[in-house]
């Protein structure tokens, strides 16, 4: 698969508005380790090794722009030679992506402009599950570069909520309706499964939405779009507005590059634009996360255990491992990234643990 620059055929982002949602953080140092785990067994794992320079927290500009907008841009989490290797494990398991060619799965509603020309988006499951030709998708559990907004829009504990998948699309497929909304966009109804909010300087999105770009997004060609600000919407979207066919300069297209990665709240209305490029498949890499105590999807339980599917688990670190736990409260034994990439376990007391099996004979109440 080549993928080649193509001139836009509209403007639906300007690039200074692109740049007003892209958040380029003052980097601190994170240090170099060794393993040493305290007196009380409870740092589970030292922090890798690392020469490169991320931001420990969130920053108050990410925190701003994020909470304005519903939606930021992180500029290169990847590097392009990581891009490349995501690309050709795509293109080896290129034969295993699943259009949505009947009229049931498609995403848009036939006859409008988010509708495209007609072929369908084409899914490709299973990235985690790949061995090593998974490496590059595990990063992005806990990526250092993201762990910071991870723990500052989702709280310590965050977990992985759906399979992630690779979303394709070639020339002229159909995007997305516009879906989502801590107001719901269809039923106007108050949807706490997907809820935003913040609350004396706490952040908190129920579901968070990861979009990791691997080819560009350039302004015109379609992909991922968003309603900016409708996180904190109060009132059901106008009719029309959700195929494209009203309102279409409050729909936002980001211009992205590969290697990007969009977070955005999926209380934020958002769906996906038709494919104009001929000569460029659109990829991204979806991922969903949520707070500790939370879940939307039901992935986890694969086979009535709380498990995902077996092959995921191989090759993590203990801060990819972490993000895969079930959901429950940080008190109750969960691990935790730290800002430094190790893994800590929070609990009780002893006394209290042990209280617990007395009263209910188990070791969690």
């Amino acid at each position: 698969m080549r993928f080649m620059s193509t001139l836009a055929k509209s403007l639906l982002l300007t690039t200074s508005a692109v740049r007003s949602l892209t958040v380029i953080a003052k980097p601190s140092r994170v240090k170099k380790t060794v393993l040493s785990v305290a007196a009380n067994n409870r740092i589970m794992s030292a922090a890798p090794l690392s020469t490169q320079s991320f931001p420990t927290e969130m920053t108050e500009a990410e925190r701003y722009l994020f909470d304005l907008n519903g939606f930021i841009v992180i500029r290169g989490v990847l590097t392009p030679e990581e891009v490349r290797q995501a690309n050709e494990v795509i293109d080896r398991h290129e034969h295993e992506m699943v259009e949505r060619s009947d009229a049931a799965l498609r995403n848009a509603v036939q006859g409008t402009k988010l509708y495209g020309s007609g072929p369908g988006r084409k899914d490709l499951g299973r990235v985690l599950e790949w061995g090593a030709e998974s490496k590059v998708f595990k990063s992005i559990l806990a990526h250092p570069r993201l762990v910071p907004l991870f723990h500052g829009i989702l709280g310590k504990g965050y977990r992985m909520d759906h399979l992630p998948f690779v979303l394709c699309q070639d020339h002229g497929a159909e995007g997305f309706q516009l879906h989502g909304g801590t107001i719901d966009c269809e039923t106007g109804e108050y949807n706490p499964n997907l809820a935003y909010s913040c609350f004396q300087g706490t952040i908190r999105s129920v579901l968070l939405g990861c979009n990791v770009m691997l080819t560009d997004h350039n302004p015109g060609d379609g992909g991922f779009c968003v309603v900016p600000g409708s996180h904190k919407s109060n009132f059901k979207m106008p009719d029309g507005m959700r195929d494209g066919e009203m309102y279409s300069e409050y729909i936002i297209q980001p211009a992205t590059k590969a290697g990007d990665v969009v977070l955005f709240s999926e209380g934020t209305v958002h769906g996906a634009l038709a494919w104009t490029p001929e000569n460029r498949q659109r990829r991204a890499c979806l991922y969903r996360f949520a707070p500790a105590t939370c879940s939307y999807g039901r992935s986890y339980m694969a086979e009535g255990q709380s498990k995902w599917p077996k092959g995921i688990y191989e090759d993590l670190t203990d801060a990819q491992r972490a993000v895969l736990e079930p959901p429950y409260a940080n008190r109750l034994d969960r691990p935790n990234i730290e800002s430094d990439g190790s893994v800590k376990l929070t609990t009780r007391s002893e006394r209290k643990r042990q209280h617990d099996r007395d009263v209910f004979g188990t070791k969690y109440f």
